[in-house]
C-alpha cells in the first residue's frame, strides 16, 4: 500500500533504536525523510550508516532531549536541513522503576522529567511547522498507562499524562487540521527489554512466563508491528482519525481474560 508518504519529513524521537529505529526503517521504506534524535550513542551512528548504506534520505541529531532548549535545539536543526516538518513522533523514554514505596518524591519528579517533557517541550516547538504542513503528531504510550505494572510511579505517570496530552492536543488542534493520535504496545522485543530480562536469573523461563499472557499467538510484538500502525496514522489513509489511543499488543490489554484456562480437577 503506498501511504504517501514520499518525501515528508518525519522527526522521530529515539528514532535509531528499538520502536524508535523500526518507525525510522518504515518511514524509509514508504520514501519519507525519518529525523531521528537520539543521545550520543555508537549504535545510533552505525544505525544511521546503515540506513546510508541502502540509499536511504535520513539525518540524525545528536542531541539529550532533557531540557526544552535542547527540543527547541531539534526543531531548528529539522528545520534547517530539511526545510520543513511533516511529522512528530514522539517516542523517546524509558521505564525507570521509580516506585511508591522504594522511591522517592525527588526520583518521581525526575522520572517525569525524564519521560513527560519532551514531549510537550517537541510539540511546542514543532507547531508552526506543523501549522504550515497540516502534519500529524503520534505518541508512543505504554500499556503500563492503563494497566499499572508495580514500582514503576514515574513512568506510568507520565504514560498516563501522554494518553491525555494526545486527546488535549486532537481537540486543541482541529482548527489546524493537525491529527493527533497515541499508539500503546505492550510486551515488545526491544534492546531495552533484553537488558530488564536479562536481571533475571532465568531470562528464558521469564519471556516465556510473560508470552503466556499474550492472547494473540502467545508471542511478544515486533517493533516493525508497531511501527506499522505509526506511519499508518501519519498517512493521509488515516486522514479521519485523530485523538485515538491505537493498542497494538496482541490482544494483551482486553483480551487476558479470554486466554483458555486450566480445566478444574
Amino acid at each position: 500500500m503506498d501511504l504517501h508518504l514520499k518525501d515528508k519529513v518525519v522527526l522521530i524521537t529515539g528514532g535509531a533504536q528499538g520502536i524508535g529505529g523500526a518507525i525510522s526503517e518504515a518511514c524509509v521504506a514508504e520514501g519519507a525523510i525519518p529525523v531521528m534524535v537520539n543521545r550520543d550513542s555508537e549504535h545510533a551512528k552505525q544505525f544511521l550508516d546503515q540506513l546510508h548504506d541502502r540509499g536511504a534520505r535520513c539525518e540524525l541529531l545528536t542531541i539529550e532531549l532533557r531540557e526544552p532548549e535542547s527540543c527547541k535545539r531539534a526543531v531548528e536543526e529539522t528545520l534547517r536541513r530539511c526545510g520543513r516538518i511533516d511529522a512528530l513522533v514522539n517516542n523517546a523514554g524509558a521505564n525507570d522503576k521509580v516506585g511508591l514505596e522504594h522511591g522517592t518524591p525527588e526520583a518521581f519528579i525526575e522520572s517525569v522529567h525524564r519521560n513527560l517533557w519532551h514531549y510537550y517541550s517537541m510539540a511546542h516547538y514543532a507547531l508552526p511547522a506543523l501549522k504550515a504542513s497540516r502534519g500529524t503528531i503520534v505518541n508512543v504510550s505504554s500499556k503500563t498507562a492503563v494497566t499499572g505494572q508495580g514500582n514503576t510511579s514515574g513512568y506510568v505517570a507520565a504514560k498516563g499524562a501522554q494518553l491525555a496530552l494526545t486527546r488535549e492536543w486532537a481537540v486543541e488542534l482541529l482548527p489546524y487540521g493537525i491529527r493527533v493520535n497515541a499508539v500503546i504496545p505492550a510486551e515488545v522485543m526491544t534492546p531495552l527489554y533484553r537488558d530488564w530480562l536479562s536481571t533475571f536469573p532465568d531470562p528464558q523461563e521469564k519471556l516465556r512466563s510473560i508470552t503466556k499472557s499474550v492472547p494473540l499467538g502467545q508471542r511478544m510484538t515486533e517493533p516493525s508491528e508497531i511501527a506499522s500502525a505509526v506511519v499508518f496514522l501519519l498517512s493521509d489513509k488515516s486522514a479521519h482519525t485523530t485523538g485515538q489511543h491505537i493498542y497494538v499488543d496482541g490482544g494483551f490489554v482486553h483480551l487476558t481474560r479470554v486466554l483458555p484456562q486450566e480445566e478444574e480437577q
